[in-house]
């Protein structure tokens, strides 16, 4: 043991500058950068209402950077955004126009369009609307709020607010070529005048429906059926007595939709 020698061996490990450079950090950081502001411009731009949207589409089609280049487009911004008049009115019968025609095919277009109108149009009373898509269709429920029915109670005599939101429904979808159903729906509160029951109440608010949106332009061979369902169909099912089941449903069908499924 005392002949043995003791080696001791250091070893130095030296890396390339490159393993230990921060290129890719710096590559990584800006593509990051790059996607948020990306998606942040998809959100900016789905918030926006389709009219204002067309109005910037509409400005940079016809920019030219060799008359406008060093202008900025926040000095015109006002002017975009705030823009009246028949030019504005131009743009927002051609937008009509187009997801009239377009949403024949379509019930997602139908749908995003439907919901950019009330809010645009309706917001007041955005919250007693609801549009969804089912089966292939598009539906719209137009539901009563407590203080804020829209049928005179116990009659089928709409409110000015009902005969608003019809109009403004009729007006977006009564250039498209797809076959229309109207429905009426009350609470379960049992509403007995005689003879009279819910039935004939629900029935009675969809033909009201009906005649409302025939008087705002809709082709009454385009509607396929005029039905009341008394409370047998609540939107709020664990509450029959909801203000909400009191509605009426305008469906857009597409192909063979079933509202029900």
């Amino acid at each position: 043991m005392k002949d043995k020698k003791i080696i001791i061996r250091k070893k130095v490990i030296r890396y390339s500058e490159e393993s230990h450079g921060g290129s890719w950090k710096v590559a990584y950081a800006d593509f990051v950068t790059a996607m948020m502001a990306f998606f942040l411009l998809l959100w900016l731009i789905t918030m926006i209402a389709p009219e204002k949207r067309a109005r910037v589409a509409e400005y940079f089609k016809n920019f030219s950077i060799f008359r406008q280049s060093g202008e900025s487009f926040m000095k015109k911004s006002s002017s975009v955004f705030n823009e009246s008049g028949a030019n504005a009115s131009k743009i927002s019968l051609e937008l009509n126009k187009r997801f009239a025609t377009s949403s024949a095919n379509s019930p997602v277009q139908m749908e995003q369009m439907l919901k950019h109108l009330i809010q645009e149009k309706l917001g007041d009373v955005k919250d007693q609307i609801r549009v969804d898509i089912f089966s292939g269709g598009v539906r719209i429920q137009i539901m009563d709020k407590k203080g804020r029915p829209m049928f005179d109670t116990g009659s089928a005599n709409p409110t000015p607010e009902a005969k608003r939101i019809l109009g403004v429904i009729c007006e977006a979808i009564k250039n498209a070529p797809n076959k229309i159903s109207i429905e009426g729906h009350t609470d379960a509160l049992p509403y007995v005048r005689g003879a009279y029951t819910n039935w004939d109440l629900s029935t009675e608010r969809a033909l009201a429906a009906r005649r409302l949106l025939a008087e705002g332009g809709l082709d009454s061979a385009r509607i396929e059926r005029v039905a009341g369902y008394a409370e047998t169909v609540p939107l709020v099912k664990d509450d029959p007595l909801d203000p909400r089941n009191r509605r009426i449903s305008v469906i857009v069908m597409f192909q063979h939709a079933n509202p029900h499924e």
